[in-house]
């Protein structure tokens, strides 16, 4: 597993030991670290120190261990990341996963579920939207995804692997990295701080609980056939970001947590592409997945664990 120590592959790499599942995770810097951590934990688990942007050590992991198959989670996630470093997140996104599939194909590894994004799409031309959309992305990081995703398809053409690509959205729970709703919100809001986001009010986006997305991608690696190679695995839903707030208020009566009227900026400075709702359907009746938290007990779940992690640290 790519990319294993991260706020995703740590999660699954999680949830694959746990089932008894052997796994090999790569990662670098302080993701390596947590993957250390983890281990102490898990036996089953092999920790790679290696950046899949290193050929040699890539291919030398895959000879080394030879595995069944590859969950691609490593990548700059994000668009503001994308606008921040365009030049590294396509030495990382596309030349990094360039490196992972010349290593499957020499080493005879022959299936790899990627974890791609709803940002393939752009703006969305409907409110609920399924894998046949067209695919538009606005920023660095959508176009990278996507291009791995077509990469992904000239490998099957062309050396035999099979790539599937699991399209995210918006995902969180505890332990979220960055500072982004909804979980900013319930961080403010368990704290007794006030938050008011400056726009995005009527935005609908897809937010995706960690554990749904953790077993959609885990229904995913255990499915042998797939019709497809693109799949959703996000909520089914789209509340706007005023109702996220709202229900951050429900949680936490008194929070003092709003969104004014406006695009949603990511920074502060870059419109959010047009977005909505995810159609699952595909997933479900390939490999069975639905999603089993709603916003409200996402959001109460995170809650709940950010306000253990205060009552540690006090």
């Amino acid at each position: 597993m790519t990319g294993a120590g991260g706020f995703l592959g740590n999660a699954l790499a999680r949830a694959l030991l746990s089932r008894g599942d052997f796994v090999i995770g790569l990662d670098c810097g302080p993701n390596a670290h947590a993957l250390e951590v983890l281990s102490r934990r898990f036996p089953n688990l092999t920790v790679v120190k290696a950046d899949i942007c290193d050929a040699e050590a890539v291919e030398a992991v895959f000879r080394k261990e030879r595995p069944d198959v590859v969950v691609h989670c490593a990548a700059v996630v994000g668009v503001l990341a994308s606008l921040a470093s365009p030049t590294q997140l396509f030495r990382v996104n596309v030349e990094g996963s360039v490196n992972v599939f010349e290593a499957m194909a020499r080493q005879a590894c022959g299936r790899m579920i990627h974890i791609s994004s709803e940002e393939v799409y752009g703006d969305f031309l409907a409110s609920r939207i399924d894998e046949t959309h067209r695919e538009a992305p606005i920023h660095a990081y959508g176009i990278s995804k996507l291009a791995v995703e077509h990469l992904g398809r000239s490998y099957g053409a062309t050396r035999g692997l099979q790539v599937i690509n699991i399209r995210t959205s918006w995902v969180y729970g505890p332990g979220f990295p960055r500072d982004r709703v909804p979980v900013n919100m319930i961080r403010a809001a368990a704290e007794g701080r006030a938050l008011h986001v400056p726009g995005g009010a009527q935005e609908r986006i897809d937010h995706t609980y960690l554990e749904d997305a953790v077993a959609g991608i885990v229904g995913a690696i255990d499915c042998v056939e797939h019709p497809y190679d693109a799949y959703h695995v996000a909520s089914d839903s789209a509340p706007s970001l005023a109702e996220v707030a709202g229900i951050v208020r429900d949680l936490v009566p008194g929070a003092d947590i709003t969104v004014e009227p406006g695009p949603y900026l990511h920074g502060g400075e870059i419109a959010m592409p047009r977005k909505g709702a995810l159609d699952c359907s595909r997933a479900r009746e390939v490999f069975g997945y639905r999603p089993q938290f709603d916003l409200r007990a996402g959001l109460a779940a995170t809650l709940e664990a950010h306000r253990a992690l205060l009552a540690e640290k006090n």
